[in-house]
């Protein structure tokens, strides 16, 4: 009996494979070498990476949430009082968090323009995580400067979408946050940690100990953003009263308060170790 069996899918077609455990090992390959196409495409030479919290918001926002909820409060019964003075003490927090959206948003601006002027659009290219709050102000100020910038998604149980200021071309989605993570630190000159929760205290330290332990060589400045919010979030001296790092490994960041600072100490830092010839 003469029967003519239909083609079979190749491989590298068959979704239901490619989402299968056993295709975990392409799908990382796939997190390195489709980003590494594009970066090479879009001519990307290096990047300075931004780093924050995703619940930050603009001042105008929220300033607007506290004072509607100032005014509930206002208006309050006895009922539901407790949880409305709850709700207002977090916007004021909001509020008093907005200045560093406004800074993260300034800083990226001005370094793209410093860029820019370098006459190259591919060298210090801004790049964030690709959300919202202080990622949104990193990518929304590079564009105010008509540059590009990097959006390094990621997704997870609630999901993380794209802000609307990351060049389009350059729009990443993460499934393995380790290949987030690669790429982050892979193409960085530099760092500028903005307040922000557990990621971004995940990555500060990574980092942290990725040059401490000499897995990256290049010299990689580290800005923490915010002495204030820093000081009381974490306690660097105590780790070098109780001698769990040295006193020399604080000399791996630098705190700043103000974007002129930040600013002035990224542009020479960023020429001495980068754009001056040896």
């Amino acid at each position: 009996m003469n029967k003519t069996l239909e083609k079979a899918e190749k491989a590298y077609t068959n979704l239901n494979f490619l989402k299968s455990a056993d295709a975990r090992i392409i799908r990382i390959l796939s997190e390195f070498l489709e980003p590494l196409q594009r970066f090479r495409k879009q001519k990307i030479a290096d990047t300075i990476v931004f780093f924050g919290s995703a619940r930050t918001k603009p001042l105008a926002e929220a300033q607007k949430e506290l004072d509607h909820l100032e005014l509930e409060l206002n208006n309050a019964t006895d009922a539901t009082r407790k949880n409305l003075e709850e709700q207002v003490r977090i916007a004021r927090n909001h509020v008093y968090l907005s200045k560093y959206y406004e800074d993260a948003r300034e800083l990226s601006k001005r370094m793209t323009l410093w860029s820019k002027s370098l006459n190259s659009s591919y060298r210090f290219v801004v790049c964030s995580g690709g959300g919202p709050g202080m990622m949104e102000a990193a990518n929304k100020g590079a564009l105010e400067a008509k540059g590009k910038s990097i959006g390094l998604n990621i997704s997870i149980p609630m999901e993380q979408f794209p802000n609307q200021y990351i060049t389009p071309e350059l729009n990443f989605d993460f499934h393995y946050f380790f290949m987030r993570k690669f790429w982050f630190v892979y193409l960085a000159k530099a760092l500028v940690i903005f307040p922000g929760g557990f990621g971004t205290l995940d990555e500060l330290f990574e980092v942290l100990t990725l040059i401490q332990t000499e897995k990256v060589k290049k010299h990689l400045p580290i800005i923490i953003y915010g002495s204030e919010y820093w000081n009381e979030v974490i306690n660097f001296d105590a780790l070098v009263k109780y001698g769990t790092i040295s006193k020399a490994d604080l000399d791996l960041i630098k705190f700043c308060d103000s974007v002129d600072e930040a600013f002035n100490y990224l542009k020479d830092e960023l020429t001495r170790h980068y754009l001056t010839p040896d």
